[in-house]
Order: structure tokens, then C-alpha cells, then sequence
């Protein structure tokens, strides 16, 4: 087993990249990108350990895909990523590779393990072929490097590199400042970093997300509380009370975001907003459903449709109908006529009949983003 840790940066925000969803989750047939990345490098050595270092909000999510590496949260820079990592490397030496470059070939993740003991950090490039310009002058372009990752660095070095405050975008760059030395290698054109999001196109490494479908069923339930303001799809509703929760209660919505998790297989509600939180104390649901949108949006998801069954004495629903729909399209951003909304009573019969509560059942269906198109 090498005395080398492998890890990969897959906690981005994906700012400048484009798409709807954050590059690390692109879908390559099933798999999301961080885990085809991940599994291609690691398969290329055996290496002493696999990490990979996730959004604090993915992190969960992203354990559900593998039980062959080790998941770090990561922090807001690549920085504090790194440094978080690195707590749980034991080994001599570190490689670190962000998931941007995603068609690294083979070739060059030995040629940086055979020239590990040539320096502190072992470095790819790529030579330059056009004329440069800096600050309006010419510049020698033979003596222009554009730096790639993955890079080979000493792991005490590094961490001791890292803890200058200064904000660096590469290894070497830390442990060049540091005082480190440091060798370059040749890199490869395949290893070509997604940023922008047109780079996608010339990554022949990547096949296209699979075609399938995901349905996603949810049900919630709540008493009604004297008093309180009732709200139902993120509707007011003129009513003698509303429903009691930690929240604002709304039963439909609670469905709905359940509906959306277990499409995508992300657990239920109480997981992403707990009841024993006081930050969720009386919390518009509307908030909490925009917050699972964007969420199931950049693990790679669109939402399709979804279909809405409410259990009802009373209040009636059929009146707002129209009004919940229009709502939730706004807050789903799918078409209104991509929502249905259905009410029935229970004719009279338990908790619900006794006009104690209502009931919501919610199925939701969705599809990988095609970053093909």
C-alpha cells in the first residue's frame, strides 16, 4: 500500500460554472461526477486512503453513494477544505485533486508518484503555445506554466503551508510561499478543468445522465390549533385556526418536500429541519420548500411534476385550488399544469372526519439535469 492519501475537492459552490446544477453532481449515466472522478483515480494506485471532501450540506447526501471512502465537510475556501482534509491524512504524503478535472488520464497520476521524493510538492503543467501579454508587455511564453491537479505534496510540509492566512489556488503556490520546493511535470491536455461550463463539451471522459425517472411519495399530518393563522400550498386561508406544528404547519408543503426527498433518496423533512431546532420555530414553509429546491437542484435533479392529495372536512379546498397552484409553481418552478391538486373528505370517519386535522399526500417525480442539451 502506498504511503500516499488521495483527495478530492468536491465542496464548491460552483459559482462561475453555469448550469443548474454544481458541477460535482453532473450525472455521468447514474453516477453524480465527484463519484466517477473519485472511483477513476483511486482505481489508478492503491493508495493508504480515499477522501473526499463535500459541501456541509451534501454531506449526508454524498455518503449515501459509496462505503469505500472517507467524507470530510469541507469549508467556504479550498483552503479550509484542504485543511480539513488533511486533520484525517496519516500518511507521508498527500495527493489532492479538485473534481473539476474529470478526464485524468492514468499516465499522469504514476508519472506524479514516481517523482514524489524530487521535491515537496511535485507539480503537472502545461506549456503555452500562444504569444503572452502581461500588463501590456510580451512576456517569454517558455517561461509560462499553466498548473493542473492532481499535485504530490509532502503532507507536513503542506500543512504547515497552510497555515499562512494568505489565500492561495494551488498547493505549490502554498508551499512555494512557504519556503517549500517545488518539481514540475508534465501535464496532460485530457485534464482539462470544467469552470465555466462550455468546457463540457470537449470532456470525452463523460457519458450522458441516464434516462430514468424518480417518484418520490410523501404524507403529513397535523392538528389544528385555535387561534393561529391557517396556511395550506403557502396559501392563507380564511379559517378559525390553523394547524399546530414548530412551524407554520403547512401540512401540503410538509408533504411535498418529503415527496422531493425520497425521489432522491435524501431522507425526510426532520432531517433537513428538525423540530428540536428553535431556528425553525414558526418558519414560513415556503422558506423550507425554496430551500429543498435548490437543494435537489444542484445534486443534479429537475423536478417533473407533482401530484397532491389533500384529506379534508373542512376548510373546503376546492376554492383554493387555483390559488395553491400558482403558489407552488412559483415555488417548485415548474409550469402550473405540471401540478395537480386533488381534495377529499374521509367521509366522516376518524381524526380527520371528527374535523381534528388534514392530511397530505404528495408524489413527486423527477429526472437527472441533461447537461447534454
Amino acid at each position: 500500500m502506498l504511503d500516499t492519501t488521495l483527495i478530492v475537492l468536491c465542496a464548491g459552490n460552483s459559482t462561475r460554472f453555469g448550469l443548474q446544477p454544481k458541477k460535482q453532481w453532473l450525472r455521468c449515466q447514474d453516477e453524480p461526477l465527484w463519484l466517477k472522478v473519485t472511483t477513476m483515480l483511486s482505481s489508478y494506485s492503491n493508495f493508504q486512503k480515499v477522501i473526499v471532501v463535500s459541501h456541509k450540506n451534501e454531506l449526508n447526501y454524498m455518503k449515501n453513494y459509496s462505503n469505500d471512502f472517507t467524507f470530510i465537510a469541507g469549508g467556504n475556501t479550498r483552503q479550509k477544505s484542504m485543511s480539513n482534509a488533511l486533520q484525517n491524512v496519516t500518511s507521508k504524503f498527500v495527493m489532492i485533486s479538485d473534481v473539476a478535472r474529470a478526464c485524468i488520464p492514468k499516465q499522469m497520476v504514476i508519472d506524479l508518484l514516481n517523482a514524489k521524493d524530487k521535491a515537496d510538492c511535485i507539480v503537472p503543467y502545461l506549456s503555452v503555445s500562444d504569444t503572452v501579454v502581461y500588463q501590456n508587455d510580451t512576456i517569454n511564453r517558455d517561461e509560462v506554466k499553466l498548473i493542473q491537479t492532481p499535485q504530490l505534496s509532502s503532507t507536513s510540509v503542506l500543512i504547515d503551508a497552510l497555515k499562512n492566512t494568505t489565500i492561495f489556488t494551488d498547493d505549490s503556490s502554498a508551499i512555494s510561499k512557504n519556503g517549500g520546493s517545488v518539481f514540475y511535470i508534465k501535464g496532460n491536455h485530457k485534464a482539462q478543468k470544467l469552470t465555466f461550463g462550455n468546457e463540457i463539451e470537449n470532456l470525452n471522459c463523460l457519458d450522458a445522465p441516464s434516462n430514468d425517472t424518480f417518484v418520490g411519495y410523501g404524507i403529513d399530518i397535523h392538528p389544528f390549533e385555535q387561534n393561529k393563522q391557517m396556511v395550506l400550498g403557502g396559501v392563507d386561508i380564511a379559517c378559525q385556526f390553523g394547524f399546530k406544528a414548530h412551524s407554520d404547519g403547512d401540512v401540503l408543503i410538509h408533504s411535498i418536500i418529503d415527496a422531493l426527498l425520497g425521489g432522491i433518496g435524501a431522507g425526510d423533512i426532520g432531517e433537513f429541519f428538525p423540530d428540536t431546532d428553535d431556528k425553525y420555530k414558526d418558519a414560513d414553509s415556503k422558506e423550507l420548500l425554496k430551500e429543498i429546491v435548490s437543494f435537489v437542484c444542484n445534486v443534479g435533479y429537475e423536478i417533473v411534476n407533482v401530484d397532491v392529495s389533500i384529506l379534508a372536512e373542512i376548510p373546503k379546498i376546492n376554492p383554493h385550488k387555483d390559488n395553491i397552484k400558482t403558489q407552488l409553481s412559483k415555488l417548485l418552478n415548474i409550469p402550473k399544469y405540471k401540478i395537480n391538486i386533488k381534495a377529499t373528505t374521509a367521509e366522516k370517519l376518524g381524526f380527520i372526519g371528527r374535523e381534528e386535522a388534514v392530511a397530505v399526500h404528495s408524489t413527486a417525480s423527477l429526472k437527472y439535469y441533461d447537461w447534454t442539451k
